[in-house]
């Protein structure tokens, strides 16, 4: 079996293939490289057949180009499968098979072959030849005539070789700036957290990582306390107390943090620990802080609050910013006749307030403004159709995440009958008169009254609302306009306030 494909016209096989080895006979043999293996001396003679299996096993195309420039035997190895794609270039020009740019290059080199035995050239297919890939080829003459051989090697699986490797650095490359920007996000927040942070192997009790105010607090520069025993920096600390106290915290089974005594400097500080895994590793991310003096006095402080909203006599509830319902306590139940706290979670406080709506936008616009609000007096509706007078203090809490607003509910039923209201009038007929005001209309209220009791009513909404005048006109059912002619008439357009 041949070990290469020879194509030739019929009949002039052997000729071919001994014309070859005739020549071949004649030069000395060469490396790839054009460095010569034996510096003189014919070949011994060898047969055709062979001769063509070693040219086809050392390159995947061999061309002899006859003196006048036409391709005379194209020989393929077996395994580059080019046979039958190539066979027609057999008698074409050597020119024609390549690029406008490789047939340049190729006239170039072929100049070379007057001092050089050997050259090695890297050429293009022209797309009409079938084969439009890169081929590098090593050229030398036939014996002392002008016939060309060429032995050729298919680029392709070196260019995909180097293709699969320029892939393979832009990954790395790409992975490299991806952990370069992970490190830097990283270290970005360590640093701007104005707490002491400080991660900790669990298995071996050492110092994976720390911040800058870690350090500062430790007292030792970061360098030096990168994989330094943690208990070491601490009075009265042995390693597996400290990492069995630190994991107790991180499962949630210790006190909430742990005291500690910095060994540099003395520093009192306190520890709580988070546990994450990295890389296989268990490791504590440490949050140290420095304990107050009052720190006892503080932590009973949540709990009496909490104990205060519980059993307080007066009701608490807390509002967001819309006015809904988060938390009310038992007292506020009682007042409005709720079965449980579900039923009056998430619900508009507007629905409780007997002006509805009006009555929750002053008391709002107001504690937003002021930050807080004192004796705003109301009635509150109850889930059996029943009102009640009260007494609202409220507060805005906008130093968390989620600002809200709390409410302290007063019951003023007991006070009400002897309260005075706003107004120069004592007789009890007006004061009357007087709480209709946002319960009914400024028109039926002056049907009854006379143009005292009208201007009492605009001076009581505008001290209800605090001098706002639109909330002042939703309260009366009035038009802007209409209550600025009312106060125009009466003379009280010199209790300036902004709308």
């Amino acid at each position: 079996m041949r070990r290469g494909t020879r194509l030739s016209k019929p009949g002039t096989e052997a000729e071919s293939a001994s014309r070859v080895l005739d020549r071949l006979g004649k030069v000395s043999a060469v490396t790839s490289d054009g460095r010569y293996i034996m510096r003189s001396g014919p070949l011994p003679e060898v047969d055709p057949e062979v001769l063509a299996g070693i040219v086809t096993a050392t390159s995947d195309v061999a061309l002899v180009v006859t003196p006048e420039g036409t391709v005379s035997t194209v020989l393929t190895g077996m395994q580059s499968g080019l046979g039958a794609r190539l066979a027609h270039w057999q008698g074409q020009t050597l020119e024609s098979l390549f690029t406008p740019d490789s047939q340049a290059k190729l006239a170039a080199r072929l100049h070379e072959l007057e001092t050089h035995r050997t050259i090695s050239v890297e050429l293009t297919h022209a797309e009409g030849s079938t084969f439009p890939h890169p081929v590098r080829y090593g050229i030398s003459r036939l014996g002392a005539g002008d016939t060309l051989l060429l032995l050729g090697r298919d680029m392709r699986p070196i260019a995909e070789l180097q293709q699969q490797l320029v892939q393979a650095q832009l990954a790395l490359e790409r992975d490299y700036e991806a952990q370069r920007e992970l490190e830097t996000r990283y270290r970005v927040l360590m640093e701007a957290d104005s707490d002491a942070l400080l991660i900790v192997s669990a298995s071996t009790g050492r110092i994976i990582d720390l911040n800058a105010a870690a350090a500062e607090l430790i007292g030792e520069d970061r360098a030096n306390l990168i994989d330094a025993p943690l208990a070491q920096e601490f009075d009265g600390r042995r390693r597996g107390e400290l990492l069995d106290g630190l994991s107790r915290l991180s499962a949630g089974t210790g006190e909430g943090r742990i005291d500690l005594t910095v060994r540099r400097n003395r520093k009192r500080t306190t520890v709580t620990a988070t546990a994450f895994r990295a890389a296989g590793d268990r490791l504590l991310l440490c949050r140290f802080g420095q304990p107050d003096a009052g720190h006892g006095r503080r932590d009973g402080l949540p709990e009496m609050a909490e104990r205060l909203f519980e059993k307080g006599v007066d009701a608490i509830v807390f509002l967001d910013l819309e006015g809904r319902v988060i938390e009310a306590n038992e007292a506020f139940l009682n007042l409005t006749d709720s079965g449980n706290p579900a039923t009056v979670q998430g619900r508009s406080f507007a629905e409780f307030l007997s002006r509805g709506a009006i009555d929750l936008r002053v008391l709002l616009d107001n504690v937003k403004r002021v930050g807080h609000l004192r004796h705003y007096a109301t009635r509150l509706n109850t889930d059996f159709d029943g009102q009640i007078s009260v007494e609202v203090a409220a507060t805005l809490l906008n130093d968390r995440a989620a600002p809200a607003v709390a409410l302290v509910i007063r019951d003023a039923g007991i006070v009400d009958a002897t309260r005075i209201l706003p107004g120069p009038v004592g007789n009890e007929g007006l004061r009357n008169v007087m709480q209709l005001v946002g319960y009914s209309t400024l028109r039926d209220i002056v049907a009854e009254t006379t143009e005292i009791i009208e201007k009492m009513c605009i001076e009581t909404a505008l001290d209800l609302t605090g001098n706002n005048r639109v909330a002042a006109a939703e309260l009366l059912s009035l038009s802007r306009q209409s209550l600025y002619v009312k106060l125009r008439k009466f003379g009280l357009l010199s209790k300036d306030a902004a709308d």
